[in-house]
């Protein structure tokens, strides 16, 4: 069996103080090759020289010394040599024959441990009452000593074994032990959880971005003997094509939005109008109605909520439920003056779960948001108000990007798109979800400040 780094490494140094150049050792035994008189070139001085080895190099011989190709172990020396007898920087220059070699078994060896680390599939084994998981895999190098870390700190709950043709390692979530290697055929051939992964891995093939040979350099075909789902690989590729034209068929809607529906004279009167008749999105389906922004075309606020409730989408109007109800209780303990506040959502229909008689509320997806965006987008520019209130995460991101989190950044007065004074704080829904009595309290003084703040700006727009 041949030599383990650690053991090479000792076994370098010793040759190293000894003064052994390269050429006279045979690194199939890590000793001096015989003399032309068949007997062991003379030894020098045991208490020898003393080198100091760049970190730069350790680090790149232990991952070399894993290469399967039988000169490793010689090259390395070589290196090693260069650098401790006049030429300390040899490995700064990759265009050196010896040091382009090197390089090129360290990306040789990384590439299969990137590999192992990809292809390894635990198959469940029980033991009694302890379960087991064990993989049998077959890499080109070896890399079980270098990868079996990786997979301790992944799976450190678990007790596991991986066997490869040359050596294998167990896990008993303590500590690493290593032994001989194993055939394939000695290891477990299928489990039950193999069904679940195969369901997996079908759902989310994606027939669109299928390139065979591309598949099989970044999956190898020689490793699909131990891979479950290598097996559905010929099913999915034949497919593919009647998938692709499939999923264009149902993206087609997706492409639509409120913009296919905007007037071309945009008062609130008109955008109204035509967003009752837009089906931009698959929300006009179950919804009873659109649910367009209500208030005056003089407004000097606007504040905008997420989406209309259950009995908005009933009346067709924003801010009737329980949180309008809270919003309204709050603007009037504020002393704002609700014809000087447009009402609005940023999603105009209601979306929702039906459980039972119940119509449950449904966090509007990005998709939907997109597509209904234009029409938050028209009232706004129309409106032109001289303060902004994003009421929760939905119309904050909606306005002032994706990146912004409301949790960071409420009641902070910012600069958006359609307003000098914007502000984002909580809906009045999320108080009335708060997880306690005092939380309730701190988040509905901190929507009063922030109702109070966004009402004294000035009135010029």
């Amino acid at each position: 069996m041949r030599m383990r780094f650690e053991e090479w490494r000792a076994v370098a140094r010793d040759h190293l103080r000894q003064e052994h150049p390269p050429e006279l050792i045979d690194w199939t035994t890590g000793k001096l090759k015989p003399s032309l008189f068949g007997q062991p070139s003379e030894q020098a001085d045991p208490a020898g020289s003393a080198y100091s080895v760049p970190k730069q190099f350790l680090e790149l011989a232990r991952v070399v010394g894993c290469h399967r190709d039988a000169s490793a172990y010689a090259l390395l020396y070589r290196v090693l040599w260069r650098i401790t007898h006049g030429e300390p920087a040899l490995l700064e220059f990759e265009s050196d024959p010896d040091v382009l070699q090197t390089r090129q078994l360290q990306k040789a060896v990384r590439r299969d441990a990137h590999k192992m680390k990809a292809f390894v599939r635990f198959r469940k084994v029980v033991n009694g009452e302890q379960d087991t998981f064990i993989a049998w895999h077959r890499p080109d190098h070896l890399i079980v000593q270098l990868v079996a870390p990786f997979f301790s700190r992944r799976f450190p709950a678990m007790d596991w074994a991986i066997l490869t043709p040359d050596e294998s390692v167990f896990w008993d979530q303590s500590k690493l032990t290593y032994g001989p290697g194993v055939p394939a055929e000695q290891a477990p051939q299928e489990d039950g959880l193999e069904e679940l992964w195969k369901s997996y891995y079908r759902s989310t093939f994606n027939p669109a971005r299928v390139n065979v040979a591309l598949m099989k350099q970044e999956m190898p075909v020689r490793h699909w003997p131990t891979l479950p789902e290598a097996e559905l690989i010929p099913e999915l590729l034949a497919e593919a094509e009647a998938r692709v034209k499939d999923m264009v068929s149902r993206q087609e809607g997706l492409h639509k939005s409120a913009a296919d529906f905007l007037p071309e004279v945009r008062t609130l009167q008109n955008l109204r109008a035509q967003a009752a008749v837009c089906t931009g999105c698959e929300l006009h389906g179950p919804a009873t109605q659109t649910v367009f922004g209500m208030g005056s075309e003089h407004a000097r606020l606007a504040f905008v909520g997420e989406q209309p409730g259950d009995e908005e989408d009933l009346a067709g109007e924003p801010f009737v439920g329980p949180a309008g109800r809270l919003l309204r209780e709050m603007m009037q303990q504020t002393n704002v003056d609700p014809s000087e506040v447009y009402l609005t959502n940023t999603v105009k229909h209601f979306k929702y779960v039906q459980t039972g008689p119940r119509r449950l509320h449904k966090k509007p997806g990005s998709r939907e948001i997109t597509a209904c965006k234009p029409w938050l987008e028209a009232e706004l520019q129309y409106l032109k108000p001289a303060g902004l209130l994003l009421l929760g995460a939905t119309s904050a991101q909606a306005v002032l990007g994706r990146d912004f989190r409301l949790s960071d950044q409420r009641g902070k007065t910012v600069e958006s798109r359609w307003c000098r004074h914007t502000i984002a704080t909580w809906h009045p829904a999320a108080i009335l979800r708060a997880p306690t009595p005092a939380r309730q309290k701190e988040m509905q003084l901190q929507l009063l400040e922030d109702i109070g703040r966004v009402a004294a700006v000035d009135t010029q727009k």
